[in-house]
């Protein structure tokens, strides 16, 4: 019950943002952003929490995560720096999270050469527009290509309830395609495009994220 009303909400609130970002309302944006993202921190502390690492980690991944969704939201150019440092700390998170609780095989190998072959192409192509950003995108790339590969180390670990296997994968690869709706909106075409398709995606991966915490026990 508590979960249906959490996505109830949420999908409310996405759909405010969006119509908000489209009219280009950023007063509006900030706190409808804000409180969004404040709800999946509240989603993981709902949720069950059978294996308490996890948890702990995953909660300190999303506080992050919202810490740079405010400075992203904010209209000076310092706060996405600001906002990419907050998300990369996330990130770090969530690769300990997913780390803590997989058992690794050598089914992993050929997951780090597809996420690391897709994330070399998506860097290459922002090289050239990134100017004096070049190194924090790189380390950011390098992060959250962990994270993928994370949770890449989930869903080939038969030990695992499939369910939560699936959600983890599902919530990662979603956050890792919105962040490059992120990228194409800050170094290449700045368009509501991106928001359209990115934000979905984002709230999508974080809020899938946030309930794998009752599922993985």
């Amino acid at each position: 019950m508590v979960n249906s009303i959490i996505i109830i909400l949420a999908v409310v609130l996405l759909a405010g943002l969006l119509y908000f970002e489209k009219t280009g309302n950023r007063k509006a944006v900030i706190p409808t952003k804000t409180i969004l993202s404040l709800f999946f921190v509240i989603t993981v502390i709902v949720q069950s929490h059978p294996v308490p690492l996890y948890y702990h980690l995953l909660l300190a991944g999303l506080i992050l995560c919202l810490i740079g969704d405010f400075f992203l939201a904010l209209p000076q150019k310092a706060m996405f720096l600001a906002g990419l440092i907050s998300f990369l700390l996330g990130h770090v998170l969530y690769v300990l999270a997913f780390f803590s609780v997989a058992s690794m095989s050598g089914l992993i190998w050929p997951g780090v050469a597809v996420v690391l072959l897709i994330s070399g192409s998506v860097f290459l192509w922002l090289r050239p527009h990134l100017g004096g950003m070049k190194v924090p995108v790189f380390f950011y790339v390098v992060i959250i290509s962990l994270m993928v590969i994370g949770a890449w180390s989930l869903i080939i670990d038969g030990g695992l309830p499939i369910e939560s296997r699936i959600v983890i994968f599902a919530g990662a690869l979603l956050f890792y395609v919105s962040d490059i709706f992120v990228a194409r909106d800050r170094f290449l075409k700045k368009e509501f495009l991106n928001r359209l398709i990115g934000l979905p995606l984002y709230y999508a991966g974080q809020f899938l994220l946030a309930f794998s915490v009752g599922l993985i026990g």
